[in-house]
């Protein structure tokens, strides 16, 4: 998602030059939204959240550093070095290395796809999901959750992105931002709209109506 979305991730020169690399290897320029700033990107709410606005969105929302976390990725951009805030934040914080035993691990390791479904079922049985940006597990995962009537945030990018460009905004002007911003986007159903896919949003037509 970093690589697709075009946007700055607070690295310097040394980030945009690896991230223009990789972006041209992988997209052959053909980046999504690349005619924006990375301001008007953020702004428009079309930058994936970074590790630490998860955390600052969380604690926001009202979760404390008691909260036990899942990270569901194979590889987080920037390293531990940008999920240090993160964990700081949210000290029980697990991955799959974390929680699996080593012989566990080694009938995973090289398996992309086996490792996915580790994180899918993670997410899929975890009290609450949130994502970071949008995408195939993503959308799939919410839906999934949908049907099954289990807690899922959705963070509202448009919202978020000018509250972290705020750099002024004092703490409880931000949290009381995020709290009102997502009253309507903590677990409640959504119904689908047209040309919505039914996999993401599965209400009205995948639930029962007796």
């Amino acid at each position: 998602m970093a690589a697709h979305s075009d946007c700055d991730f607070g690295g310097g020169k040394a980030e945009k030059l690896a991230l223009a690399k990789y972006r041209q290897v992988l997209w052959q320029g053909r980046v999504l939204n690349s005619q924006f700033t990375d301001d008007e990107l953020r702004s428009q709410g079309r930058c994936p959240l970074t590790p630490e606005e998860i955390g600052l969105l969380l604690s926001a929302l009202g979760f404390s550093n008691s909260t036990r976390l899942y990270l569901a990725s194979h590889k987080v951009y920037g390293g531990e070095a940008r999920i240090a805030t993160l964990k700081q934040l949210f000290p029980l914080m697990e991955d799959k290395k974390t929680l699996a035993s080593s012989e566990e691990l080694a009938k995973v390791e090289g398996r992309a796809s086996l490792l996915a479904a580790v994180d899918y079922y993670v997410s899929l049985k975890s009290d609450i999901f949130i994502s970071a940006s949008p995408g195939n597990m993503h959308n799939a995962l919410v839906g999934h959750r949908a049907y099954l009537n289990l807690k899922t945030i959705r963070p509202n990018m448009v919202l978020l992105g000018p509250l972290f460009l705020n750099k002024s905004m004092v703490w409880s002007d931000f949290e009381a931002a995020v709290l009102n911003g997502h009253r309507n986007r903590q677990g409640q159903i959504r119904l689908r709209k047209e040309k919505q896919s039914i996999f993401t949003y599965p209400a009205p037509d995948c639930m029962c109506k007796s």
